[in-house]
């Protein structure tokens, strides 16, 4: 999740986000990558996740309006994790199951409310644990073969089943997603991809605490990052989550990018969709909770 998330982003990215195979990441690294991403965009390495074109848009939109307060019914959805190693241990990528059990938590503590943001209504259940070793899908990286190849090999359940991949694409990429609607277009490549060192317990500090996985899993559920757009009147189509310009790293509080009138609020540096370092992000909003509920009820039941 946090390196440059381009998982929605501009143009047309496949979302992914940063991070180095089984290795720590080093911050000095991360923000000269962060600075090369914002300046160009279609290379940025964090997060790789596809943003709709202009014509996607007009129509994936309308589909999402909703009038008035909406709330998940319960929803319990199955997760699939799958692990790809190149080998033994957990230098190799083979973590422990202890690792995707914090994941787990991080999820479910996420997305009802225990952070401190909205109660989003979902909660995340283990369907399953795989294991493949395949060095070729371990780097596999989005939109390439070997991402087909895994995700057509392994992919388990409907529109409503998370697929959760947890490798080591490399290139700073910390992960990417699919987003509700391009489902039904291609359902072997739904899901999520995340690096396996993002997780609880892994080495990519300041990204290791799995917001990661919750940041991708907010795209899986139809949101877009919070930059999206910048000062514009649309941004991100989420009405509660300030217009911000650009990326925030680190944990930049008090940050105002879109000033004046038209442009209310200091930046959602604390949202699960900005790039802040995990232990500054805590909260959905009420907004991103009714967007969330429409793609899943338009999209994923």
């Amino acid at each position: 999740m946090k390196l440059p998330y381009y998982a929605t982003g501009f143009a047309v990215l496949i979302s992914g986000c940063a991070g180095t195979s089984g290795t720590a990441v080093d911050s000095a690294s991360v923000r000269q990558a962060v600075q090369i991403a914002e300046t160009a965009p279609s290379t940025n390495p964090k997060c790789g996740t596809i943003h709709p074109t202009p014509t996607e848009l007009a129509r994936i939109e309308p589909t999402l309006v909703v009038t008035g307060p909406v709330r998940f019914n319960p929803v319990v959805i199955p997760v699939y994790f799958h692990v790809i190693n190149k080998g033994s241990g957990i230098s190799n990528g083979d973590i422990p199951d202890t690792w995707i059990t914090s994941q787990l938590s991080v999820l479910n503590n996420s997305f009802n409310g225990s952070t401190g943001g909205a109660n989003i209504g979902v909660s995340y259940t283990l369907a399953g644990i795989t294991r493949t070793t395949n060095s070729t899908w371990y780097t596999a990286g989005p939109g390439s073969t070997a991402e087909s190849q895994m995700k057509n090999a392994l992919r388990q359940g409907g529109k409503g089943t998370l697929n959760f991949y947890i490798s080591s694409p490399g290139g700073g990429l910390l992960g990417w997603a699919t987003f509700p609607w391009n489902y039904n277009s291609n359902p072997k490549n739904d899901g999520v991809v995340v690096l396996n060192q993002s997780l609880p317990g892994g080495s990519a500090s300041p990204y290791n605490l799995g917001d990661t996985g919750t940041h991708e899993v907010g795209h899986w559920l139809g949101l877009y990052h919070t930059f999206q757009g910048g000062c514009s009147t649309n941004n991100d189509y989420v009405s509660d989550t300030p217009a911000e310009r650009s990326p925030a790293y680190g944990c930049p509080s008090g940050r105002d990018s879109c000033t004046g009138r038209r442009y209310p609020g200091l930046d959602p540096i604390e949202n699960f969709m900005d790039y802040s370092d995990d232990a500054c992000m805590f909260k959905f909003t009420s907004g991103q909770s009714t967007r969330m509920n429409s793609a899943y009820t338009q999209y994923r039941l």
